[in-house]
């Protein structure tokens, strides 16, 4: 391995337990202004020195603005890394982090505070290698895991050679190191529904139940549901609400489903398949989220040869169905890399956990490929 990898990994190893700590015993769940905020103060006290700090705003409104930190150096390549610090755990269901055997079990632990530690201590470590590059920048964003506005930040990193993610690590089939290099596009469908309110007990034949609707779409949703199809569609119905009161037929609903596709074009088929009128209950439908999908293979192969040299053990090109600020960049940032985190489990669930060990070993998987990335971009 080479040296450099291997220093940089333990140092990074040798605090990052405790940065994690840090950053998990602030409750952040996406949209609290005051949890995003110390979150942000905790990411800045861990920052080179120099660094350069930037509070930008935040694509969704309302939200806290966003980080970007700067580093200056000497050289001619750009590299941006990327993650965030908000979660999709509430503050009453907040848990701080604990160790239980070889596991630094917290919430947001895996997505994705311990990635956003590695992403720090790569940053630490890049601050001694300034003639390799020009500007190393992080990108913290408050709203990953809830936004539906537009992403706000493509044009602020225009003309970068390389976009490295840190939204949890994988491994491949045989065990081995591995990094994202394909994610599915995601989408957001909302169906709402307006029936007419009766009593449920003396005139139900009166109403038009807006909730019999829902579930009627919700089916018809499910149905589309094709993992292993050409688009490998997975269409999810996560969320419906209707109805006020036991004894009223509900007059008015919603139903949300999770969308996701190997390009955003199959979500037309959902969108289709909701129909206008359901028992003389009118539905719309609308997608809230439209975010990419990325496919960075071609350009990562070079990058991920040279990275696994000076690792000493090949890194993997994997794919993933979740949803990452990687894709918003990889459109014009050709060479985007995710996967860049610690390994784990339990992303947004009560038992979500990060991997000790897994904090060093992944830490040598980010630093060679950062420095192959920076090499690459010379060349």
């Amino acid at each position: 391995m080479d040296p450099w990898i291997a220093d940089s990994a333990q140092a990074i190893a040798a605090t990052a337990a405790r940065e994690l700590e840090a950053l998990v015993g602030v409750s952040s769940p996406s949209g609290d202004v005051r949890g995003a905020e110390e979150a942000i103060a905790v990411a800045v006290a861990l920052l080179p020195p120099d660094a350069r700090v930037e509070r930008v705003p935040c694509s969704s409104p309302g939200h806290a603005p966003d980080l970007v930190a700067r580093l200056p150096g000497t050289g001619g390549s750009r590299l941006l890394l990327v993650g965030h610090v908000d979660t999709v755990v509430a503050h009453d269901a907040h848990e701080p982090l604990r160790r239980e055997g070889e596991r630094l079990v917290g919430s947001g632990s895996i997505d994705m505070k311990g990635g956003d530690v590695l992403a720090l201590g790569v940053l630490r470590a890049l601050a001694g290698r300034r003639g390799d590059f020009a500007e190393v920048a992080l990108l913290l964003v408050a709203d990953e895991e809830w936004r539906t506005a537009p992403f706000g930040h493509v044009e602020r990193f225009a003309g970068f050679d390389a976009c490295l993610c840190f939204e949890a690590g994988q491994r491949d089939a045989g065990g081995g190191d591995a990094v994202v290099a394909r994610r599915k596009a995601a989408g957001t469908i909302r169906i709402t529904a307006a029936g007419r309110s009766a009593h449920s007990g003396s005139a139900p034949d009166d109403g038009a139940n807006a909730l019999l609707a829902l579930a009627a779409v919700a089916q018809a949703v499910a149905a589309l549901h094709a993992p292993a199809g050409p688009q490998h569609l997975t269409a999810v119905p996560t969320v419906v609400r209707a109805g006020d009161a036991f004894n009223v037929v509900p007059a008015a609903g919603e139903l949300v489903c999770d969308v996701r596709a190997d390009a955003l074009g199959a979500f037309e088929a959902v969108l289709a398949a909701v129909p206008r009128e359901i028992g003389g209950v009118t539905l719309s439908a609308e997608n809230l989220r439209c975010w990419p999908g990325m496919d960075a293979r071609a350009a990562l192969e070079p990058v991920l040869a040279r990275a696994g040299q000076a690792l000493g053990r090949p890194i993997a090109a994997g794919r993933r169905g979740g949803a990452s600020d990687a894709s918003h960049f990889a459109a014009t940032i050709p060479l985007t890399v995710d996967g860049l985190g610690p390994l784990g489990g339990g992303a947004h669930a009560p038992g979500e956990f990060v991997v000790a060990e897994s904090l060093r070993t992944r830490a040598e998987v980010a630093l060679a490929v950062a420095a192959a990335s920076l090499a690459h971009s010379r060349s």
